[in-house]
């Protein structure tokens, strides 16, 4: 399954959550999208609310089907922690998604452009992969010929926080993760068991 490119304020509206972290798409409409998105809607299934919180999930990330669920099962070999957790840890620790969670790209969508572009270095080697696993200690840098980019210059200034498990150098743009994410520093919205129940059930 390929990844999704359509609309993507449509989507969060649809899922009732802000896919690019910043609240915009809800602001307005925080309803659904359509004729019937401020109707009455039936009950949702045990199912449709699994499947609902595994989209909200894997569109947040950006990610296939394919790649989420092989995470997923990544997640399920590691044997310290519970499997949701894990999962998520996995999640946060992607190339693309560290360089969002430093400030070097407003969402998650241009922090993966950035990556893929060539812009992003690794431990001082250039990485366009964005599902690269980052590790702990490791440097995560803006080339020297991107520096000036302008988009990663609004970026940064436009930061208000950054978690706790990172450290940045916004003078030479780069940063690392000093520790694991625990629970509590990750989204409190995401009900990761719901998640690992829908896969339990394939």
């Amino acid at each position: 399954m390929s990844r999704y490119t359509g609309p993507s304020w449509k989507l969060s509206r649809r899922l009732g959550v802000s896919l690019s972290g910043t609240g915009k798409e809800l602001a307005r409409r925080p309803y659904a999208p359509g004729d019937h998105g401020q109707g009455r809607r039936g009950k949702v299934s045990e199912y449709g609310t699994q499947l609902r919180e595994k989209q909200k999930l894997r569109f947040t990330y950006g990610m296939t089907e394919r790649q989420f669920a092989n995470l997923f099962i990544k997640a399920g070999k590691i044997r310290k922690g519970t499997h949701g957790t894990n999962f998520l840890v996995l999640l946060e620790r992607r190339l693309d998604n560290m360089v969002y969670r430093l400030g070097l790209a407003t969402t998650r969508r241009q922090a993966r452009q950035l990556v893929n572009h060539g812009h992003i270095t690794v431990d001082g080697k250039r990485v366009d992969i964005p599902s690269y696993e980052v590790k702990v200690g490791q440097e995560i840098a803006v080339r020297d010929k991107s520096k000036k980019l302008v988009i990663i210059q609004a970026a940064v200034e436009a930061v208000v926080g950054r978690p706790a498990y990172v450290e940045f150098d916004a003078d030479n743009l780069k940063g690392s993760l000093v520790r694991l994410p625990e629970r509590e520093d990750l989204d409190a919205d995401i009900d990761e068991s719901l998640i690992v129940e829908y896969y339990n059930k394939l």
